[in-house]
């Protein structure tokens, strides 16, 4: 369906955790662990998916948190991805437990996973994360052999991986792997770290003067690739050129809310409804999705939750 500015709604970012298994410091600066009885139960995620498809969403991407800590995400996605006229079942991981997930998503339904990776570098990575690069890296290989698309989610950052773009990019190229790079928002842990650390995506163009420019869009992302190279690099833009009128998404938390807009205060309580209250309260909330955000390098989030509760 339409919101009120005529921006067709179709994807869903669904939030089934807000507990991680790391601690990146943009996002979540401590470990978290799950309540039990707090989140939507799998029965209610598919019936808000269910309501969701009827009123013409077609792509949902599950997040957290971290998705596969949660120990019924197989049966999550099963049952999500049986639902009629859903056409694309997504989700974004940090990657860490993706090697033993990844044939077991694709057999549950998932068509392609997003993995969040800052640096490339096995020290950067754990200063920033406080993980295990190389079990990122064998998710990453796991993915990729049990058939699912992969795309590398880098959060760009002055002075601490402004130096690994190439990188990155060359990832495309040697890996067949899809990049994109994402500027840091003052939202959550990344409000302390954003005056000094923002960085904004147009260093990735001049790092790499090479890069092409595809025709179109990647829902938000601005596309580019290396000549001849079929890999793409999108460049999501959020501060520096805002996409708001592009935007075709709303998001749902893991404890049953639903957000029009990740930066606004605004959530509608879906928990709890069923039938026709549920998919009313889902067509008023996109009806009324914001037109846009209103952040700049020194105005936040008006959001009222970080990333890690919101869903990333």
């Amino acid at each position: 369906m339409k919101d009120r500015f005529g921006r067709v709604i179709r994807y869903l970012r669904l939030s089934v955790t807000d507990a991680c298994n790391l601690r990146c410091l943009y996002c979540a600066p401590e470990v978290v662990s799950e309540a039990d009885g707090v989140f939507l139960e799998a029965a209610e995620i598919a019936e808000i998916v269910q309501a969701a498809v009827k009123l013409g969403i077609r792509k949902v991407r599950i997040t957290g948190g971290e998705p596969l800590v949660r120990a019924d995400i197989l049966d999550v996605c099963r049952q999500v991805a049986q639902i009629d006229g859903l056409e694309e079942l997504c989700m974004t991981t940090n990657g860490v437990l993706l090697a033993d997930y990844a044939g077991r998503l694709r057999d549950a339904g998932v068509d392609r996973v997003n993995v969040s990776l800052d640096s490339l570098d096995a020290g950067r990575f754990h200063a920033l994360t406080g993980g295990d690069l190389s079990a990122v890296l064998r998710g990453i290989d796991a993915a990729m052999g049990a058939g699912l698309l992969v795309k590398l989610n880098v959060v760009l950052m002055r002075g601490v991986n402004d130096g690994e773009i190439g990188d990155f990019v060359a990832l495309t190229r040697d890996r067949g792997l899809h990049v994109r790079f994402i500027e840091l928002m003052p939202i959550g842990a990344g409000l302390t770290s954003l005056p000094e650390r923002f960085l904004s995506a147009d260093a990735v163009l001049e790092a790499c003067p090479e890069l092409e420019s595809v025709s179109g869009y990647d829902g938000v992302a601005e596309v580019y690739c290396l000549p001849g190279v079929y890999a793409k690099i999108g460049l999501i833009r959020p501060m520096s050129r805002h996409f708001c009128m592009r935007c075709d998404r709303v998001r749902v938390t893991a404890d049953g809310r639903l957000k029009p807009c990740l930066h606004a205060m605004e959530e509608i309580r879906l928990r709890g409804l069923s039938g026709s209250a549920l998919e009313t309260a889902l067509r008023d909330g996109i009806w009324g999705k914001p037109c846009g955000h209103h952040m700049d390098l020194d105005t936040p989030s008006e959001s009222g939750r970080g990333m890690r509760q919101i869903g990333g």
